[in-house]
């Protein structure tokens, strides 16, 4: 069972899963890279799920999970540390902070009645401590999602081609090209959930051709697009 709806955090996404006992012959939907990173809880444990440059396949033992979906470049102010070393990675949050902070946390969490809103509660407070996210970001993101290449995007912005891989990797955990094609996954995600044919799918997600989006979807994924988004 999956349920998300908007955080009050901005541009976050509240997320609750309770996972049941696995039936070997079914397949296990990966989590795909999506430029975001999350601040997890299951039953006695704080994580923090770092920027995927591949597809993650969740834990299969029955649990309770509550998640906040960081957008692109927010959460490294968020918890103090840069993208980059948490990529492709889930750690503990007592790796991050101070143990003894992270125990009373995660004792609050588990003591809520909705552990999901008392791990939002918990975003909230640390995001009023902290500073904000840099502007520049966001409009990185919005540059490369429309489809813009790195090389517009640094040039529209006003920044040379090392400081943006440099910010990148800070925020984002690896550079604008790895970011571009991440978002251009989702892209065509979205398109394949319109119910688009392959074709239709590669042509409005910014591919070359149906050949290019099969290669990236594997090289992203370890899939293919029949099985992502098979036909409707």
């Amino acid at each position: 069972m999956y349920a998300e709806r908007a955080s009050r955090l901005p541009g976050a996404v509240l997320w609750r899963r309770r996972m049941e006992r696995p039936d070997p012959a079914r397949w296990e939907r990966p989590v795909l890279p999506d430029g975001c990173m999350d601040l997890l809880w299951t039953d006695g444990r704080l994580l923090v799920a770092g920027p995927d440059t591949r597809a993650y396949v969740p834990e299969a033992a029955p649990a309770r999970w509550a998640g906040l979906r960081l957008p692109p470049g927010t959460a490294p102010t968020l918890l103090g540390v840069p993208a980059h070393e948490l990529r492709d990675r889930r750690v503990a949050l007592a790796d991050l902070w101070p143990a003894a902070r992270v125990r009373r946390l995660t004792a609050r969490i588990d003591a809520a009645p909705d552990p999901a809103a008392a791990l939002e509660s918990l975003a909230l407070d640390r995001a009023a401590e902290s500073a904000p996210p840099d502007p520049l970001l966001t409009r990185v993101v919005a540059s490369l999602n429309a489809g813009h290449s790195v090389t517009a995007t640094a040039d529209a912005l006003g920044v040379g081609a090392r400081q943006l891989h440099r910010r990148s990797r800070t925020a984002f955990g690896y550079g604008p090209k790895t970011l571009s094609r991440v978002l251009r996954l989702q892209r065509a995600l979205a398109v394949a959930g319109e119910g688009a044919s392959y074709a239709e799918v590669a042509a409005r997600s910014g591919y070359a051709d149906q050949a290019h989006l099969t290669r990236e979807v594997r090289a992203l994924t370890g899939s293919t697009p029949g099985r992502l988004f098979p036909p409707t």
